[in-house]
């Protein structure tokens, strides 16, 4: 099977869904380790820097490998367009389609919350704390990213149904 590296537009069949979707949670996985690896510095706050800093580049690439930049979704069709509003809006998600600040960012890892709380706490912990950190810090990131990965799943699977105009 040919790798993924970059779709210009929104994947049209289950298999490139899936290809797509495959091809972001490895790179999910690789900036996530990154991000655990920087949780078992003992410096308080680091990894929540490290954290956004991570998430406000790789939400974007996700977006952009499922086609679902706001530029990609400006290029589709209005028809398609309306079909992308509609299920970004019906899926409730604030990262597809979207430009990413960081401020969403820090409101998507507020919804992580208590991990992150509990993963600074645990920096005060010798050793172990480090590594309850680390494990934190990369669950954290999956969770995050996992979620936005299905949403964008989702967006796709509605883009692959034929408008109501085709059909």
């Amino acid at each position: 099977m040919a790798k993924v590296t970059h779709w210009d537009l929104v994947p049209e069949t289950p298999q490139q869904i899936d290809a797509v979707a495959d091809h972001c949670r490895r790179l999910v996985t690789r900036r996530a380790l990154v991000g655990a690896g920087v949780a078992l510095v003992p410096i308080p706050g680091i990894d929540w820097v490290t954290d956004v800093a991570i998430l406000v580049k790789l939400i974007p690439e996700i977006n952009r490998a499922f086609g679902l930049t706001p530029e990609q979704v400006e290029r589709l069709s209005p028809d398609r367009r309306v079909v992308v509003y509609k299920a970004i809006s019906a899926g409730g998600s604030m990262l597809v389609g979207r430009l990413i600040t960081r401020e969403v960012v820090m409101y998507t890892l507020r919804l992580v919350g208590v991990r992150l709380t509990t993963q600074q706490a645990a920096k005060f912990v010798p050793v172990a704390g480090q590594a309850v950190s680390a494990l934190l810090t990369f669950s954290a990131l999956k969770y995050v990213c996992e979620q936005h990965i299905r949403q964008c799943m989702d967006v796709s699977r509605q883009l692959a149904l034929p408008t109501p105009a085709a059909a």
